[in-house]
């Protein structure tokens, strides 16, 4: 299957970690072509999940869960999607999803998806990076690390009152960033390796 977005050839990215502004421009493409340089591990027997942390309780915890009733309503052949707005991954049932996730699946590869809080100037920015996200650091819950590889929005400030800040977070920008991360994911899934392409 040829590149169906040539650009991409000169972006110079590589599989580490990435920070965008969700108002980038071609972010979508930016966004899957990074993701797409961490399958290059993933073996053929090797199940493909997405474990989207977060609640729908909390406007801006809301951002994981939002990705996975995106990618839910699209079923994806070959992507497996835990956590969305009817059935939310957060920390009461945390270790239990991975427990399951580890039972159903094969040798899974996850890809974590969850918001976080960050400075005044990062807010709205996705981030791509290797090797799990800590769900629950910015409100200081000990929560079991998740993913193999992780994308996390910036939903708002940290620093001070983060339960306060989470539940006064913009739905608005919420929302925009949960369908940039799940289109990327949907889009990253052009890019598997040859002989996973059935996915």
């Amino acid at each position: 299957m040829g590149n169906p977005f040539p650009f991409m050839k000169r972006l110079k990215a590589t599989p580490d970690s990435i920070k965008l502004s969700y108002q980038e421009a071609d972010i979508h493409e930016k966004l899957a072509l990074h993701l797409s340089q961490f399958y290059s591990r993933l073996e053929p027997e090797q199940d493909l999940v997405a474990v989207c942390v977060g609640t729908d309780r909390s406007t801006g915890d809301s951002l994981g869960p939002f990705v996975g009733t995106q990618l839910n309503k699209q079923s994806i052949d070959g992507l497996y999607v835990y956590g969305t707005l009817d059935e939310p991954v957060h920390a009461m049932n945390l270790q239990d999803t991975l427990d399951r996730v580890s039972n159903e699946r094969t040798n899974p590869f996850i890809i974590a998806v969850d918001a976080c809080l960050g400075q005044v100037s990062s807010v709205g920015c996705i981030q791509i990076g290797d090797g799990p996200v800590k769900p629950g650091a910015g409100v200081n819950k000990d929560l079991p690390p998740v993913g193999n590889v992780h994308i996390t929005g910036i939903v708002n400030v940290g620093g001070f009152m983060e339960y306060f800040v989470l539940q006064n977070t913009r739905l608005s920008l919420v929302i925009r960033m949960a369908e940039i991360i799940g289109h990327s994911i949907v889009q990253s899934l052009a890019y598997l390796p040859d002989q996973r392409a059935s996915i």
